[in-house]
């Protein structure tokens, strides 16, 4: 076996094992509220770190502002509650419109 392959095994194994924990250990162990709370801010914090950079940056820099002006199209949207496919369109579309504006 090549080196690749164990590393993909291994990391299948510990994903299902990660997976497997929340099942198992349901109603064995107790969280307090604030620890609950933690985790809950920390995923929220997470989600906005990748938005953040994945709205923002290309290849380590500044992606324009065309990108980042789609993204806050798209959030707009989306807490207005509009369909998905709305929001994915209305954010590349006011992305393409300002790329063609010459707004990089």
């Amino acid at each position: 076996m090549t080196a690749t392959f164990v590393m993909i095994l291994a990391l299948a194994a510990g994903t299902y094992a990660f997976r497997l924990v929340g099942p198992v250990l349901h109603g064995r162990v107790d969280i307090s509220p604030r620890l609950q709370d933690l985790l809950s801010t920390g995923a929220v914090v997470l989600l906005v770190a990748l938005l953040a950079t994945g709205a923002l940056t290309e290849g380590g820099h500044f992606a324009g502002w065309a990108r980042p002006a789609g993204v806050l199209v798209g959030g707009l949207l989306a807490w207005r509650r509009a369909p998905f496919a709305v929001v994915v369109l209305a954010a590349a579309g006011a992305t393409a419109l300002l790329r063609a504006a010459g707004v990089a």
